[in-house]
């Protein structure tokens, strides 16, 4: 936490107050009580200006992993379009990190899956869901190799799944689909860097994997038969905030709800020459840095505000499959306290705030 370059209130009261002893005693009762009643005036008026240098809030720090979908932030970040001074942009190597440090209380804010946030909340975390950031339309997939022309031909096959609360959902509606069960295939638990290894040694037939990671696979001779594009209602990336955060420091919530919102609208602008500059870091060419784009469909403050809204909210009602899935996966015990969870007011605030006067 910052600390205060002021002096501490007591300190520069025994100051003043050790000027007045040093100064020769009075002559008069009359005298004594002038300087008695000084004293206690400047006393007041030193602890009043003591309160008033109390040291600003420290920065709100948002943890996320590297994803493309997070990436808005971090162009706002990079173009100074964010107040570093209030807000803190820190990407961490994965989103197990990003919940690892929200429950320690080494962040503020965190980019997350639905899924990720559902089960902070799940297990105890004091946490709102403030703005939807973007959904898959496609940038989760179901790669296999050559020969492998229909879901109905995985029946007794192995499929490569990464183990994450998103691998088990796109298993779940794959079956669904293709009118499979659980046991009609083998599932290889498989971290996805390692899917291209499994499928070209034969441990798996296909796998199901993520841009950038599923873009490499299908340069490689495999093929996408089926993807997220009808699962943009489930597979959603949240803003999340700590609850103490949002009380106590609306302010910088509101500045991290417009940074994303100006992110965004910078993207929007030139998503070529974003795209050859954020790639850079990303290990993948500009080309393939906007196919990811092309899979995901973001939402803009006015867009969260809309589904977080309502009785229900439209994303509560869309996330209700996720929540059974997340429960019979025992991924989470229970179903959410959405009254709780959501708050729209931070969207809510940032619109009212473009609006003219």
């Amino acid at each position: 936490m910052l600390q205060s370059a002021a002096f501490p209130a007591g300190e520069r009261v025994s100051r003043e107050v050790r000027t007045w002893r040093d100064q020769s005693p009075p002559t008069s009762i009359v005298g004594v009580w002038a300087r008695r009643v000084g004293s206690l005036a400047l006393l007041a008026v030193t602890l009043h200006l003591g309160a008033c240098e109390s040291p600003p809030p420290p920065p709100l720090v948002l943890g996320m992993n590297s994803w493309v979908g997070y990436d808005p932030l971090v162009l706002a970040r990079d173009r100074d379009m964010i107040d570093t001074t209030q807000i803190k942009v820190v990407e961490l190597s994965s989103s197990s990190e990003a919940m690892r440090g929200f429950r320690n209380g080494l962040i503020d804010a965190a980019a997350l899956t639905l899924d990720e946030a559902l089960r902070l909340a799940g297990e105890g975390q004091d946490l709102r869901l403030i703005a939807l950031l973007d959904a898959s339309a496609g940038a989760d997939a179901v790669v296999a190799r050559p020969g492998i022309d229909t879901l109905q031909a995985l029946r007794g096959e192995t499929i490569a799944v990464e183990r994450s609360a998103v691998g088990a959902l796109m298993l779940t509606r794959l079956l669904q689909k293709a009118g499979l069960q659980p046991a009609d295939v083998n599932v290889l638990n498989l971290e996805a860097s390692l899917h291209l290894d499994a499928l070209r040694n034969g441990r798996a037939v296909a796998a199901i994997s993520y841009q950038p990671l599923a873009g490499a696979l299908k340069k490689a001779g495999f093929s996408v038969i089926f993807d997220s594009a009808g699962l943009s209602d489930e597979l959603f990336d949240v803003l999340v905030v700590r609850a103490s955060t949002l009380k106590e420091r609306p302010g910088q919530v509101d500045a991290l709800m417009a940074g994303w919102r100006d992110g965004l609208r910078a993207l929007a602008q030139d998503r070529a020459a974003v795209a050859a500059d954020m790639a850079r870091g990303s290990g993948m060419t500009p080309e393939e840095y906007l196919d990811t784009l092309n899979g995901l469909a973001f939402y803009e403050p006015a867009a969260s505000l809309e589904q977080l809204s309502g009785q229900p909210p439209p994303l509560v009602q869309g996330a209700e499959r996720l929540v059974q899935t997340l429960i019979s996966t025992g991924l989470l015990d229970q179903t959410p306290d959405w009254g709780r969870l959501i708050d729209p007011e931070p969207a809510r605030r940032v619109m009212n705030a473009g609006k003219p006067s």
